[in-house]
């Protein structure tokens, strides 16, 4: 359970920080959808999503690991801040084709 409280923390100070204090003009409506943290507490996958370039704001996010865990480190009260990794969430684009080969497919076999 502890796990659970450390990664709801982690994304909604992640979260604050990717709002108020990232300063790069590049990275603009970028979401964090979930936070995964490994049993130790020692890595935490911060998954997000993006209106923009999803590849750009990865690399951008990915530069930007180090500055984005001082700032944990003064806001979290934990014995070390697990390592960050920045992933790609695409569940929305997943179940939007999903959907649509529902469609497609009450579509082509209308029940009787």
């Amino acid at each position: 359970m502890r796990k659970d409280r450390v990664a709801s923390v982690l994304a909604r100070e992640i979260s604050l920080i990717l709002e108020h204090e990232l300063k790069d003009p590049r990275v603009d409506f970028l979401t964090v959808t979930s936070v995964d943290v490994s049993p130790d507490l020692k890595q935490a996958r911060v998954f997000f999503s993006s209106l923009g370039n999803k590849a750009k704001d990865l690399e951008i996010l990915q530069r930007a690991t180090g500055y984005i865990r001082s700032l944990l480190a003064s806001r979290v009260r934990l014995r070390a801040v697990p390592e960050i990794e920045f992933m790609i969430d695409n569940s929305y684009e997943e179940r939007t084709k999903i959907d649509a080969l529902f469609r497609k497919i009450s579509k082509d076999n209308p029940q009787q």
